[in-house]
């Protein structure tokens, strides 16, 4: 659901700072008295979209920095031992001695204050610990996470993969599906729609293969070889990879909605600026309420024409009749539309009462000469 939120709720921002920015940089490359390009020209229109784009890229790229940044805040248990993934129980063992000797509360000769931290400190450590030295519960851990210390129901392997797809998997894909098809009825998310399905689909396939195989996906692999040779980044676990790439796929979806026409537009030389959302849709909805009013106004005078041969079908061929049926016509239309105008007959009014006015004394109709 937040991601839903974040994905709708991030619209009115961009146009904000995308404004200041054009001002700030037409005040620093335009020098002073040489005019500026004029709001809805070509060059304007160029400029912002251009500044929209990068914008809106910095901003999904700190996001992406963000995930990771809270993915290594939260840690994990081999991070917390200081071993690799590919450790032996033989060096869990060794390295949670060493540290359980550092970190104990009652070795550790901590202050009163710290007492608490110091504690909850050494009990992840020991669990830790017999997390990775529990086959099993490794297994789990690396594909689930944490989670799975409080899945006390499973024992085997196949238990807590079960329950990680009929209880992680399947319902986030169904919220996901659910949510992406619901938009798609109001019109939202119309622009890349195959790829955002797409997506969503290789994402799923993902991490059914990743949860499910008794080793590291190649993916995983590549990745930490590359993270670990370029940075001091630890090794990536398979759950958090799943859920860095979850936060990027929502990334993917904004990039589709913010960036996606702007960019198109901009290719194609249009002229039209982003709109509040980053596309046409307002242009997009106005064009198919005029398209809708003229389809409207087309079938009603169609009818209408129909109706008026009707009526007159019994008249064709006499010209008699018909000259008599106009006069009628043109007097039904004198008499009820003209005369019953309201401003019609105050003139009408104002017109007689001056003519009474002027009329000589004794006059048929003035009243004057009683």
């Amino acid at each position: 659901m937040t991601n839903v939120v974040s994905l709708l709720g991030w619209t009115f921002l961009p146009n904000l700072i995308t404004g200041w920015i054009q001002t700030v940089y037409y005040g620093i490359t335009i020098r002073a008295g040489d005019p500026k390009p004029a709001p809805g020209s070509a060059r304007h229109n160029a400029h912002r979209r251009v500044i929209y784009i990068l914008v809106v890229a910095f901003y999904l790229a700190y996001t992406i920095f963000e995930a990771d940044h809270d993915i290594r805040a939260a840690s994990s248990y081999y991070a917390d031992l200081g071993v690799s993934p590919s450790a032996t129980d033989r060096d869990i063992k060794s390295r949670y001695r060493r540290l359980a000797a550092l970190h104990h509360p009652d070795k550790a000769g901590t202050p009163p204050s710290d007492d608490d931290s110091a504690a909850a400190y050494f009990m992840r450590l020991k669990t830790a610990s017999e997390t990775l030295l529990n086959p099993t519960r490794r297994f789990a851990y690396e594909r689930f996470g944490p989670d799975v210390n409080a899945w006390q129901r499973c024992k085997t392997v196949a238990d807590f993969v079960h329950r990680g797809i009929v209880q992680g998997i399947l319902p986030h894909y169904g919220v996901a599906t659910a949510a992406m098809y619901v938009l798609g009825l109001f019109g939202y998310m119309d622009f890349g729609r195959f790829y955002r399905w797409l997506i969503l689909l290789v994402l799923c396939v993902f991490e059914v293969h990743a949860v499910t195989r008794p080793y590291f996906p190649a993916s995983v692999n590549a990745l930490n070889a590359v993270v670990t040779t370029v940075s001091s980044h630890p090794p990536y676990m398979p759950f958090q990879v799943i859920t860095l790439a979850r936060k990027i796929t929502v990334t993917v979806y904004i990039a589709l909605s913010q960036i996606g026409p702007v960019l198109t537009q901009h290719l194609r030389g249009e002229e039209k600026p982003p709109s509040a959302d980053g596309g046409d849709d307002d242009g997009k909805a106005l064009r198919q309420g005029l398209d809708r009013l003229e389809g409207i106004s087309r079938q009603l005078g169609a009818d209408v024409a129909r109706l008026m041969e009707m009526e007159t079908a019994p008249y064709k061929g006499d010209g008699e009749a018909t000259s008599n049926l106009q006069g009628k016509i043109r007097e039904w239309l004198v008499q009820n539309t003209i005369r019953a105008d309201p401003m019609v007959r105050d003139a009408l009014g104002t017109s007689i009462g001056k003519r009474r006015l002027n009329a000589p004394r004794g006059a048929r109709g003035n009243n004057t000469g009683r």
